[in-house]
This record gives structure tokens, sequence and C-alpha cells, in this order.
């Protein structure tokens, strides 16, 4: 990296707006501004919104006001399932069953709800273009299921219902467009992984072998649908809390296998733990949590990892308080932000300093390759990262 560049992660520190212009001014370049790959034909965009499909431009995202814009979503469901497919396309999913899904940049909103979904509780979604999503509603027994759209939520398919009573599914991920794995919580002092090879049109459980006991009041967070994690093709990555100590659990090979470590993140307590995590391949991570309660301290609320999650260092400059949601910002080594229902963060540095930029409330966050970076929570919010 050059000197100016180095000057410019340096003077982050002064301010909201040096933060989000260096952040788009550094992550925006050659790699960034390639085309991503077209997905299927889909229903015509409404007339007037095609610049929700035109490339970022460096010069359009370095400008003074730069940060998160919300856009009206017309729901008041919280949001904790989101998908980011490009700075056009994302779906968001959460409470009372509601599935969202825009194609214009967040300014039409569609409800692409399963029928007869209100009583179920969405909290992870996995989108794999603008067409095909799997979502995740959470709970025990039977409210823990699992269903796939293959015509943008025209119609959907149930194919998991959970039939044991102990289990209570919080999150998945993909490896691919085939093969994905979702997360419960423990069933006879092990957490038990669900697979698909079929790109979530059917699933089966892994036998759990290969899973270390959970710890006592051990459980993971269905809170921003990043309590499972992915990175390449065999990688997965699990955030646990409720505990004496926050874990971080680690699979090469699809969820058959698992490896636990401690996280340096609050624990002690049910309501505290590592919420969420992001790799960016399958060595570099960022971890945040710390303690969802409002009127709860949450110090050291973020960690990172350079092995694959086999170590953790806390950061030395945590954010200010609990978060729930992490995504690194694509084609960039350093830059990642954060969000909370206190507010977000940017880190410019791989995760060991953030800083503050935003104070409104959000769950989860996700970033697509074209630099689409979105944000979601309660009372239907849902907001873009623009100039």
């Amino acid at each position: 990296m050059g000197s100016a560049r180095q000057t410019r992660l340096r003077d982050l520190a002064v301010g909201v707006t040096a933060c989000a212009a260096a952040l788009f001014s550094l992550a925006v370049g050659p790699a960034a501004a390639t085309p991503t790959p077209p997905i299927p034909p889909t229903p015509p965009i409404p007339p007037g919104s095609t610049a929700a499909r035109e490339p970022v431009s460096a010069a359009a995202l370095t400008g003074p006001h730069a940060g998160w814009h919300l856009k009206g979503s017309g729901s008041t469901a919280r949001f904790r399932g989101l998908a980011a497919v490009s700075r056009s396309t994302a779906w968001v999913a959460g409470t009372s069953g509601t599935v969202l899904r825009t194609r214009d940049g967040g300014r039409h909103w569609a409800g692409v709800s399963p029928p007869g979904a209100a009583k179920w509780e969405f909290r992870d979604i996995e989108a794999f273009d603008a067409r095909r999503a799997v979502v995740l509603a959470i709970g025990e027994g039977e409210a823990s299921r699992v269903f796939r759209t293959d015509d943008a939520g025209v119609t959907w398919t149930e194919s998991f219902r959970n039939t044991d009573p102990r289990a209570f599914y919080d999150c998945l991920t993909f490896f691919d467009r085939r093969h994905g794995i979702a997360l419960s919580d423990p069933v006879d002092g092990r957490y038990r992984v669900l697979s698909t090879g079929d790109g979530g049109r059917s699933w089966h459980v892994l036998p759990s072998d290969g899973m270390p006991p959970a710890q006592q009041g051990e459980a993971a967070f269905a809170a921003s649908g990043q309590c499972l994690v992915s990175a390449g093709s065999r990688d997965a990555w699990i955030a646990t809390g409720g505990a004496a100590t926050a874990r971080v659990l680690h699979s090469a090979d699809r969820g058959r296998t698992w490896s636990a470590s401690d996280a340096p993140i609050p624990a002690g307590d049910p309501a505290r733990g590592v919420f969420a995590l992001a790799f960016r391949d399958r060595a570099h991570g960022l971890a945040v949590g710390g303690d969802f309660r409002a009127d709860q301290p949450s110090p050291r609320a973020a960690a990172v990892s350079d092995d694959a999650g086999v170590t953790w260092t806390a950061a030395t400059r945590p954010p200010q308080s609990y978060r729930s949601g992490v995504a690194w910002l694509p084609h960039s080594h350093r830059l990642a932000l954060a969000v909370g229902s206190s507010g977000s963060d940017l880190t410019v540095d791989g995760g060991r300093t953030w800083h503050a930029f935003d104070t409104g409330s959000y769950d989860t966050v996700d970033c697509a390759p074209d630099l689409g970076c979105w944000a979601a929570g309660e009372h239907g919010r849902i907001a873009r990262l623009e100039p």
C-alpha cells in the first residue's frame, strides 16, 4: 500500500465524514468496478430505476455525506435476515413471516412471503440471485423450517421441517449454489448441523460425533443470520455465547468435523457472547458481539483472527457497544462494517480499530460483490450505503 493511502487511513479517526469518504475511495478500484456475472433473466425492473444497476464509481462514492440511506420498506417487521445480491437487488426476512425483495436499489419493495407464513419468525435468508433464495424460520420443534423459491417468491417450497422438539435452528449458510448447512442449538450436548447438497431443496442431519461438546448454557444467537458463516467451498464457522466463555467453532469439511476456540468477547451470561462472524477468506475473520441488553456495557465487543479462527485477538479499539452484524467490504483486506441496535462502525485496518459513523438501529449487514452494502433492522428499517 502506498504512502498516500496509509495517510488516508490515519486520517479516518478525525470524524464521520472522513470515515465514510475514505471507506469508499479505498474500496472502489479496478477490481471493485468489475461487473458481477449476469444473473438469470428476471421480471422487468420498474421504469426509471435503471440507475440502480449501474456500476458504482469512485467519484460518486467519495462525497461528504456518504453513509446509510434509508429505503422505505412499507413494513413494520424486524428484519434480521438479509441477503445482498447487488446494489440493485436485495432480500430481507423478518418477523411475522415477512420476506421482501427489491430489484431497483430499494425504491420499491415487493412482498414475497411464503403463503401462510405469518406465524413464522424468519431470521436468516440466503439468496443466489434475484430469483432464487432460501429462508430459515426459527423456533422450537416444528417452528424451525426452511423454505426455497426459484421464481422470485411467487411460489415457495417447504424443504425442511424440524420434528425434534429439542432442536432450535438459528442460522444457515451456503458454500456455493448447491452445498449449504444450517445450525441448531445443542441437542444432547452438541450443536446439530443440517446439510444440503441440492441448493436447499432437501436436507439431512449430519452425524454429531465430529462436534465438540457444548458448554453448559451455550447456544448460538439468531440475531442477524451471521451465527453460522462460510468462506470458500468447505470452511464454516459457528459463533457462540451464553456460557462461561464465548467461542468460535470451525469446520474445514462442510460441517462434518469441528474444532473450538475461545474468543475474547464478553461471556458468562445468557445475553453475552459472539453474535456474528465474517470471513473474507478462509484465514481472516471478524467477530462481534457483547451484551445485547441496552442497559449493559459491552467492552471488548470485537475480535479478529488471521488463522482461520484458531486464535482470536481483541480489537484494540472496539465498537462502543453491542454489535450483532458484521461484513467485509468486497475487494478489500482492511475495510469492514459492523452494526447494532445503537449504531454502526467502520474499520479500515482489518478489525483492529473501529470508528462509529452512524447512530441508527440495525441488526444485520451484508455486502454484494459490486459494493452494494445493505443493512436492516427493527421497524422495517432497511438502508443502503450511498454517497
